[in-house]
């Protein structure tokens, strides 16, 4: 199978070799990389060339490098039903430059790249509604960034004073929220409140094995 592999591979790069710029083959799967500009063109190829034949769209996601210039990778994934073969393209885009829509390709990107947009904020341009798919309206950023807070910004309820749905700013209702970390197979090297309550006089704390602290 690797061989197979790296056969298409080297077919794809050679027959594009300005807008694929390599391949790699890992753990049974074939990977190219493209440019982002002629992502349509590579979707193409892959498409309708004999030796591809992928033409069924899997879906379209990205991965998230806030460190880097150009944070995302655009991830497509494609299948061969003729073939029994599936392959990965991978493009790079930043937060403003939009990547083209394959919607003119396959149909059936359109929900997969709303999707893209929605959570990580990739833009696609062509693409005929280019609107969010999962999260709610107004909603603030993008949950999938690597620099989204885990709370989120707001929380939605429905008001029934008011009668219809309200958001909140989200409120941290616990007083601390500092972690030890400590193994939960040692547990810790001091009592926690509450725990006094399953210690057995003059057994001591059963976690840390020190001696039973009482209340003064």
């Amino acid at each position: 199978m690797h061989d197979i592999l790296d056969s298409l591979g080297q077919t794809i790069v050679k027959a594009l070799p300005a807008s694929v710029t390599g391949y790699d083959v890992s753990r049974g799967e074939l990977t190219v990389t493209a440019e982002a500009a002629d992502i349509v063109k590579v979707a193409t190829f892959l498409r309708d060339d004999a030796a591809c034949q992928f033409n069924c769209f899997i879906d379209v996601t990205a991965v998230d490098w806030p460190a880097r210039e150009q944070r995302f990778d655009v991830v497509y994934h494609l299948l061969s039903p003729r073939l029994n073969q599936r392959i990965r393209i991978k493009t790079v885009t930043d937060e403003v430059t939009p990547v083209p829509s394959l919607i003119g390709v396959f149909r059936g990107a359109d929900w997969f790249e709303r999707e893209a947009y929605d959570l990580y904020g990739v833009l696609f341009t062509g693409h005929p509604d280019m609107r969010r798919i999962l999260t709610d309206y107004g909603f603030d950023g993008h949950p999938l960034r690597k620099d989204f807070p885990l709370t989120g910004f707001v929380e939605v309820r429905y008001d029934d004073a008011e009668k219809r749905v309200v958001y909140d700013k989200v409120r941290l209702n616990q007083e601390f929220r500092n972690f030890d970390f400590l193994s939960p197979w040692e547990g810790t090297d001091y009592v926690i409140p509450g725990d006094e309550k399953a210690t057995s006089q003059g057994q001591g704390n059963k976690l840390t094995g020190e001696p039973e602290k009482k209340a003064p």
